[in-house]
Parts: C-alpha cells; sequence; structure tokens
C-alpha cells in the first residue's frame, strides 16, 4: 500500500523573515530587494466537533473571523446561539472549535444531510441553488447615510489599512459610526473574510450596525450582500461597481447600496431612484 505524501515542512510565523522576502528584478542590472508580503494560513473550523470548512484567512483577527463567518453563512440565527469558541494552532495551521445551540446543530447536521445525499442526481442543482439564492428577512429599511460621511472615504479608508499598506494584496471592511468616523477596519486575503471577521467585531462596537454604515474595498458581490443583510447592516458602500443581481437582491431586501466611484459622485442603487 502506497504512503500518504509527507506533508510539506512549513516554518512557524517568527521564522519568517523580519525585513520581507527577497526578490531579483528582471531587468539589466537586475537589482536585488525585499517586500513584505501578505499573511495567510489555513483555518479549520468545527461545530460542536463536526468538521464544517477549511478557509484561507489571513490570521489576524480570527476570533472576529469565526464570529462574523457563524453569523454571517446563516448558522446561527444569533450570537445568543454561540455558546463558546477556541482558537489554536501557529503558523500555517489554525483551528476552531465552535460550541452552539443543540438547534444550530440540527439544522446545521440536516443540511449537510441534505447536500451529501442530493449527490448524483437532479436534485444537486436545486439544493446548491437554493444555498447560493436564500430566503432572506429583509430589512426594516433606513434612511441613507449623509453625503458628507462619503467624502474623502476612499482616502480615508486608505489611511486605516494597516496591513495593506505593509503588505498589500489585503481586502477591507470598514464601519462608519453616526458621525462619519471610521470605527472599526478589518483586513484579510479574502473580500469575503474581511467582511466577516467585520461582522464579527460589531457586536463588541460602541454603535449598532443600522447607526453607520459598512464600506467594501472589493467588488460587491451577491455573498456580500447575503452577508449585510443576515447581519441587518443598514447601509453598504463598496468601491468597486456592482452587478445587476447586487442591486437587485439590495432593493429587494431594503438594503442601502452606494457605489463610491473614484473621480465622480457617489451613486446610490438601492432603494432605487423616484422618477418625479
Amino acid at each position: 500500500m502506497p504512503r500518504a505524501s509527507a506533508l510539506p515542512v512549513i516554518p512557524p510565523a517568527s521564522a519568517l523573515p523580519a525585513n520581507g522576502y527577497a526578490y531579483a528584478e528582471l531587468a539589466q542590472p537586475a537589482r536585488v530587494a525585499a517586500a513584505a508580503l501578505a499573511e495567510e494560513c489555513a483555518l479549520a473550523i468545527s461545530y460542536n466537533g463536526l468538521s464544517q470548512a477549511v478557509m484561507m484567512v489571513t490570521p489576524q483577527d480570527l476570533h472576529d473571523f469565526v464570529l462574523g463567518f457563524t453569523l454571517s453563512s446563516g448558522l446561527i440565527d444569533s450570537l445568543d446561539e454561540l455558546y463558546d469558541l477556541h482558537i489554536d494552532g501557529d503558523g500555517a495551521a489554525r483551528h476552531a472549535e465552535v460550541q452552539i445551540s443543540s438547534r444550530a446543530f440540527w439544522a446545521l447536521k440536516h443540511q449537510r444531510r441534505q447536500l451529501a445525499g442530493s449527490s448524483g442526481c437532479g436534485l444537486c442543482g436545486v439544493e446548491a441553488l437554493e444555498q447560493a439564492l436564500p430566503a432572506l428577512d429583509a430589512l426594516p429599511g433606513s434612511p441613507l447615510p449623509p453625503a458628507a460621511h462619503l467624502s474623502g472615504l476612499r482616502e480615508r479608508i486608505g489611511a486605516a489599512q494597516t496591513l495593506a499598506r505593509h503588505s498589500g494584496a489585503v481586502h477591507a471592511a470598514l464601519f462608519v459610526d453616526s458621525d462619519g468616523a471610521i470605527a472599526l477596519c478589518r483586513e484579510d486575503i479574502g473580500r469575503h473574510n474581511a467582511l466577516d471577521k467585520l461582522i464579527g467585531a460589531l457586536p463588541g462596537a460602541a454603535s449598532a450596525p443600522d447607526a453607520g454604515f459598512v464600506a467594501v474595498t472589493s467588488r460587491c458581490s451577491l455573498e456580500l450582500i447575503h452577508k449585510a443583510v443576515r447581519a441587518r447592516i443598514a447601509t453598504l458602500v463598496c468601491l468597486s461597481a456592482p452587478t445587476a443581481l447586487t442591486v437587485q437582491w439590495a432593493r429587494a431586501h431594503r438594503l442601502n447600496l452606494i457605489h463610491l466611484p473614484h473621480h465622480s459622485a457617489p451613486r446610490v442603487y438601492s432603494p432605487a431612484p423616484s422618477h418625479s
């Protein structure tokens, strides 16, 4: 019986080069320099001892990430159903063990049985579509943020992104409070991960999610709309243009959706403009 391949030897975080990774320019003369690179690790997440997912994430703010991922993925309805969270490991491999309520765990196992049992038949597409286009409760609807709170926001976001300034290659999700100040910033190599981290950090913030707005530096995908609605975020501001489907979902669920272009005024896509 062939032996399994050995796992690659990966240095712990403490062994990574402090001054960045050396590179040589493909030019004449060739210059050798060093650059800081974004970190990532594999994070395995288990619920009540049942393995659920392995995510590639930036190792900062992992507690916030697991909280946000658990809530925004619909695995629990509220943080009251999350009883305990423990994260261990170092370097490239981490593990999060989460204890959730019996109701939430039963729903999780039921969903897994449905997906496993549908493979190889026509029902698998139906189940996948139900996961991709879930039924969500609409938001109550909230006023748009003042235009002044969006003024210079791109520059202020750049100043708040400490990881991006150091290494680049990371997305950010930020919470702007009711005074227009950036109260929270979370960064990650994954755009969904960055928003999950922010959602996980919001319960500890001084303001409720609907008291300000959330800004994301990435493309506004449908999954980000799902996460924002589940987290009861009133307004989502994106630096890249949304797709038609994201606008349709934002309008249907009464989520304010604003695109902040580089060189023109903010564009409110949801709510739909009135033609008076």
